[in-house]
């Protein structure tokens, strides 16, 4: 894998030289979130190299190279990718039947799907995803990165409590007096010293689990290549090359509104498959884009540039290499206190506001809690957004489905009737049109007036065909008019086709 992409030389080169190059306050502000993220990584990773079931070496490498990696080839700049929960759950059943070589396949392979996935365009389904299940997504991630604090909280000693708080007070009040430095970092460092000065016993990232202390070594997973092998682990990477399109895609998304600038969806979809494949190749765990650590690089630390993101995954490989032991000591009651000023910074009250919930249609208000609902009990972002629009496109069917409503004018000699249409007509709203005339009291003529409505799916095209049918049986005719130009199309298509012939 080649650096040369970050290198001076080559950048100055490019179009535009990275704003860290030139402006030294943008530099600070990188490498300081850099070093902040990468101090929060640590125990996340160890985190969910147990939930995966490997040795927590595992995780940290993964997380070291996904941010690495993704910086250079992403399409979301400042955005961090790495080990996360959502991949541990997905691949800890086949670590655990077919062991660790299984599973450093299923990496692989699932990075070449989300390039393949990424080149077809899969990014774009992103924009079927609602505002209501984006806040709902948001609010549901806040939820999630606060209930993992909990067990941080509980059956822990007395000390605890006040280092949190005093570490809530530093992230909230230090900025007040300057943000040349990230609150976060100094939250850390403050309640590092007082912990290991005062010798306070309490639970440490050392406790996590044991520290890397060598770099990682590429070579192929040690499984057999056949068919066999293919066949079992495919599953579970195609799984996991799905679950991290969407949370990374969702991150990105709501990283751009944070910004107010746009990303290359495609690009990060295929980076996060090359990331992916060069993470197996280094024995990880694979991952994907992660929220909670993302938010403190942009929304806390302020960091906008891919620097950022390199660096916090080189600072994770130097802090575990050259200072485990120093950063063994951190108490994780620091890191607690910095993921919960997350989760209240990430969570958006005003989607919850009593005036805002007053103004908000019912059916939006629906769609925001079953996306929350789901993601908490499943603790899996992407179930809670595949839910959650599913749950939208139905609100939505039925919203459009009553707009589409039939009048009836008959002629003053009795001798024709005109229908008219108007509204969207789809598989929603057709269903309710055949039982909209009056087939038996109707004159021998029946003018079908479709000026005002839109004709969209064949459902709309077999429902007129059975209108047609129904009056046909009575010796009576119909003349359908007005179809735009598209309706005429699909309507001169299907029409009579699609039950073998009226």
């Amino acid at each position: 894998m080649s650096f040369s992409a970050l290198s001076p030389t080559a950048l100055l080169r490019g179009a535009r030289r990275p704003s860290w190059l030139s402006d030294p306050k943008v530099l600070r502000t990188e490498v300081l979130a850099g070093l902040v993220v990468a101090l929060a990584l640590i125990p996340e990773a160890i985190s969910f190299s147990v939930i995966a079931g490997v040795d927590p070496a595992v995780g940290l490498f993964a997380s070291f190279t996904m941010a690495v990696t993704i910086a250079i080839v992403g399409g979301r700049p400042a955005m961090i990718s790495a080990a996360t929960g959502a991949v541990a759950l997905v691949i800890a059943p086949l670590n655990r039947e077919h062991g660790f070589g299984h599973l450093v396949a299923a990496v692989v392979l699932a990075g070449a799907l989300q390039i393949v996935l990424g080149a077809l365009g899969i990014a774009r389904l992103m924009r079927f995803v609602p505002r209501s299940v984006m806040v709902g997504f948001v609010n549901s991630l806040a939820i999630l990165i606060f209930m993992a604090q909990v067990p941080e909280m509980t059956d822990v000693p007395w000390p605890v409590y006040p280092l949190i708080a005093a570490g809530l007070a530093l992230t909230v009040l230090f900025p007040k007096v300057t943000r040349v430095v990230p609150a976060p970092l100094v939250s850390i460092v403050v309640l590092t010293v007082i912990t290991v000065a005062a010798g306070i016993a309490v639970p440490t990232v050392g406790d996590r689990g044991e520290l890397p202390s060598s770099l990682p070594v590429p070579g192929l997973p040690d499984v057999p290549f056949t068919l066999d092998t293919l066949w079992t682990v495919a599953p579970y990477a195609l799984a996991m090359a799905l679950v991290g399109l969407m949370e990374s895609l969702m991150t990105a998304k709501l990283v751009d509104d944070i910004t107010d600038t746009r990303s290359s969806r495609t690009r990060e979809s295929v980076g996060q498959g090359v990331a992916n494949i060069v993470t197996g190749l280094f024995g990880g765990m694979g991952g994907c884009a992660m929220i909670g650590q993302t938010m403190i690089n942009v929304r806390v630390s302020g960091a906008r540039t891919r620097l950022s993101t390199f660096l916090a995954g080189a600072f994770l490989m130097v802090l575990c290499v050259v200072f485990g032991p120093v950063v063994s000591d951190i108490p994780m009651a620091a890191l607690v206190a910095v993921m919960v000023m997350v989760s209240v910074g990430t969570f958006d009250w005003h989607s919850v506001a009593p005036r805002t919930l007053r103004r908000m249609p019912a059916g939006e208000i629906a769609v925001m809690v079953v996306t929350v609902v789901c993601v908490v009990a499943t603790h899996n972002l992407a179930v809670g957004v595949v839910v959650g629009s599913v749950t939208a496109m139905v609100v939505f069917a039925r919203r459009v489905a009553r707009f589409a409503d039939v009048t009836a004018v008959t002629a003053p000699d009795g001798g024709s009737v005109v229908y008219r249409v108007t509204g969207e007509l789809f598989f929603a709203s057709s269903d309710d049109l055949v039982g909209r005339f009056r087939y038996a009291a109707d004159p021998d003529r029946v003018v079908i007036d479709l000026s005002a409505a839109h004709i969209w799916d064949a459902s709309s095209v077999a429902a007129l065909d059975a209108v047609e049918t129904k009056y046909a049986r009575r010796g009576k005719t119909v003349e359908i008019v007005g179809l735009n130009e598209a309706s005429a199309r699909m309507h001169r298509t299907l029409s009579g086709e699609l039950t073998g012939g009226r």
